[in-house]
């Protein structure tokens, strides 16, 4: 539990605030820390009495059991209900929002009894708590309603939920357990961002589906995050299937990545290393930007999240400064994680705020404010082919790690490029001459490689089918048109600016 949390809403609740509205989807928790807060006799020396109100029950005692004997169900007779008791207490209401609601029927009289009781409440040592996953609040009583955003387990309690598991299961000889300690920091890890209940059941899954629990079950729990992001509705879980081992070259930015995976673990934190920040790549359209985004969230074991800038835009008044801030939101609830953003020149086009009003700009300044001041462990990958079209404060050091430039491939890369792609299908003859095809794909980007090879697999497949030859390869490089012929002024220009401006990744 965040202290920061219980000393806030202690405080609240000792200084006579009378509404404090706590937004979390965790009612169990919610109510194991206030029934434990109340009961510390050093902040309440004589204790507060707790009731708790649901539509479907009216109010009830902690035990469960009716707290009086009229129909309380009816949230305006439950408001009542807190007006009449007499003493100390604390009145919990599990998602009272729907009823201050103005589209609904007699949300003005739910809204005006709440004002009402408001002004009782003061001074009286009695304070109403609204528990619910999202803020409603209606215009009419935001001054009088103090809002509380409770945190998600810490790393402490999801390593409490960890060892429990492992006592309940530990003498089992149907359950396998396997875990170091850099093991159980790594199952803990990739369970930040779950609910308590969430992480349980991820837990539980693994030892109920496979029998055992060990370092290689985190990928069984990111499939739990998975759906905390399709839910989201404006990110996107790619699962990430290829490693380092399917990019060919960018010796120097895989090595820079591998290092700073290191910075995830609790040995960092203890070393007094921050968590990595991220990294923006730029270069040429095809070298294998993208492909290395997939590559980390597979190499380190975490999720990745693609976040298309697109589709935060709305077309209602502060709908789309929201959705930013929901997306945002989702991605530091499932870290650890990787964020990838890509093509961000593209996403970010509207900044002169012609013909938006502006939209583009505050969703920008947004995105900036969070890159630099975010403490959760979100790791932005964010690639762009144009970068003299994204503004200056974005790519100076403190919202990205570092900037990498992706360029045309060496030799020696497009000979790893050619092992990759030619390993793969098994209708490709043997006696291929790699050397004739690094070649004769001077000045070629990965990904034109790559067609180069599936254009004469088509080839081989019309004719016959019969194996692919190394002929059908160069002709299909001979027949396509490279990119640093049709843009060689523009891919010149990138590489000049790289030059000064960028660390190269090869």
């Amino acid at each position: 539990m965040s202290i920061s949390f219980s000393q806030d809403l202690t405080i609240y609740i000792r200084a006579g605030y009378p509404v404090l509205n706590i937004i979390s989807s965790e009612e169990d928790r919610v109510l194991e820390r206030i029934d434990e807060m109340r009961r510390d006799q050093k902040h309440f020396p004589n204790g507060r009495e707790l009731f708790i109100w649901t539509v479907s029950r009216g109010w009830l005692t902690p035990d469960g059991q009716a707290a009086c004997r009229e129909e309380t169900r009816d949230p305006v007779a439950a408001l009542a209900f807190v007006r009449k008791f007499e003493g100390r207490a604390l009145f919990l209401l599990k998602d009272f929002h729907p009823y201050l609601d103005d589209r609904q029927q007699n949300a003005s009289l739910a809204i005006r009894a709440v004002r009402d009781l408001v002004r009782h409440l003061t001074g009286t040592g009695k304070t109403m708590l609204w528990v619910s996953p999202v803020l409603k609040i209606p215009p009419e009583l935001e001054k009088d309603v103090t809002v509380l955003d409770m945190p998600l387990p810490t790393e402490a309690e999801y390593r409490a939920i960890l060892d429990g598991f492992i006592d309940r299961y530990g003498s089992s000889t149907r359950v396998v357990f396997d875990l170091d300690e850099d093991g159980k920091d790594l199952i803990v890890k990739a369970c930040q961002g779950l609910t308590k209940c969430e992480a349980e059941n991820a837990l539980a899954k693994s030892i109920v589906g496979k029998g055992r629990l060990t370092a290689e079950e985190v990928d069984s729990i990111l499939s739990e995050k998975e759906q905390i992001i399709r839910k989201s509705g404006i990110l996107e879980f790619w699962a990430s299937v290829d490693s380092f081992g399917n990019v060919g070259g960018l010796a120097s930015l895989k090595d820079w990545l591998r290092q700073r995976n290191q910075g995830f673990s609790q040995k960092a934190r203890d070393f007094g290393l921050p968590y990595p920040r991220g990294v923006l790549l730029v270069g040429v359209p095809g070298c294998g930007k993208s492909l290395c985004a997939k590559a980390v969230a597979a190499e380190w074991k975490k999720p990745l999240l693609k976040f298309d800038l697109g589709r935060v835009y709305g077309s209602l008044v502060g709908e789309s400064e929201e959705r930013m801030r929901k997306a945002l939101g989702v991605a530091e609830g499932v870290a650890p994680a990787i964020l990838w953003i890509d093509e961000l020149e593209k996403g970010l086009s509207g900044l002169s705020g012609q013909g938006d009003s502006g939209v583009s700009a505050r969703i920008f300044g947004n995105l900036l404010t969070w890159m630099e001041e975010k403490s959760a462990p979100v790791f932005v990958v964010a690639t762009a082919n144009d970068i003299t079209r994204l503004p200056p404060e974005f790519t100076r050091k403190g919202r990205f790690d570092e900037m990498f430039f992706v360029g045309l491939p060496n030799e020696q890369e497009r000979r790893a490029i050619w092992e990759i792609h030619l390993k793969r299908p098994a209708a490709i003859a043997a006696n291929i001459d790699i050397d004739e095809l690094v070649r004769c794909s001077n000045s070629y980007t990965g990904a034109e490689i790559a067609e180069a090879v599936v254009s004469a697999m088509f080839q081989a497949f019309d004719d016959g089918p019969r194996e692919v030859s190394e002929e059908d390869m160069r002709q299909a490089l001979a027949e396509s048109i490279p990119m640093s012929v049709s843009h060689a002024r523009q891919i010149q220009n990138m590489i000049h600016w790289a030059g000064e401006n960028a660390v190269p990744a090869s």
